[in-house]
């Protein structure tokens, strides 16, 4: 995923997802775009309070005050970005040059140096709801690390994606 909208949105639901399960996520992901106009970060970016109050009463989506205004405050912060640093081009300058595949089932991790580095410059930049493990959850969900297992059958796969996306 090396795409801003994507990655904004990616992000979003990430922080969504906080302290619940993924598969609520998921039921609710064409909610959660409808809601957020396909997560475009200018039109999000855009909203205010009465859209606010719009979405906490939306049952499409997870209705957590807090969470909704991260999401409209992260793509304030996205739009921000553009002119120094794109968030795709952040995003990617994160990207670990090598990683160790985990050494079985049970053997990942909720963060990484990268990932807590990465969590502390996003929320320089304005963004809510990107700690290191949301953060981490982020970079595996886009292809930034690749945490299949070393015997998996499409690890190679997915690390010649990610090697040949980072010498973009």
């Amino acid at each position: 995923m090396r795409d801003e909208r994507g990655l904004y949105e990616r992000l979003s639901l990430e922080g969504f997802q906080s302290g619940l399960s993924w598969l609520t996520i998921l039921r609710k992901r064409e909610g959660f775009r409808a809601a957020f106009e396909g997560f475009d970060p200018d039109r999000v970016a855009a909203f205010g309070e009465r859209d606010i109050d719009r979405l906490v009463a939306d049952a499409s989506i997870v209705r957590h005050r807090g969470k909704i205004e991260a999401a409209i405050a992260n793509a304030r912060a996205t739009v921000a970005l553009r002119d120094a640093e794109p968030l795709q081009k952040l995003f990617w300058s994160y990207a670990p040059a090598e990683h160790a595949p985990p050494a079985g089932q049970g053997g990942w991790h909720a963060t990484t140096p990268e990932s807590t580095a990465l969590s502390k410059r996003l929320k320089q930049a304005g963004f809510r709801f990107v700690g290191p493990t949301t953060v981490y959850a982020a970079m595996q969900a886009c292809g930034v690390v690749n945490d299949h297992v070393a015997d998996c059958w499409v690890r190679d796969a997915v690390e010649a994606d990610r090697l040949s996306a980072l010498s973009r």
